[in-house]
């Protein structure tokens, strides 16, 4: 079983949380190719080891957290919140 460490409500298992996916630069819709967006939506490192995630505590506080995770083991190694202006950035503060 993997637990994740929320930042508001303690350890928590992981089936309360939402993978959102890596974390990464958002293209700005308004100049973005098709090229970029696709790029963005479809092609993903998915490395084997160390990656920082975004995740959601759908089932808990509904906020956003940022994840350092080994994904060969799930182990985290640090959760942290967003950055304000990385969540301005990427949409992290809005839900989907």
């Amino acid at each position: 079983m993997m637990t994740i460490d929320c930042i508001h409500c303690g350890t928590r298992n992981a089936s309360e949380f939402r993978y959102l996916g890596e974390t990464g630069h958002r293209p700005d819709p308004n100049q973005a190719t098709p090229e970029e967006w696709r790029d963005y939506l479809y092609f993903h490192c998915n490395p084997s080891g160390w990656t920082t995630e975004r995740w959601l505590h759908r089932a808990g506080c509904r906020r956003f957290l940022i994840v350092e995770r080994n994904t060969a083991t799930n182990e985290i190694r640090a959760v942290r919140a967003p950055d304000v202006a990385t969540r301005s950035g990427a949409g992290e503060g809005e839900a989907r």
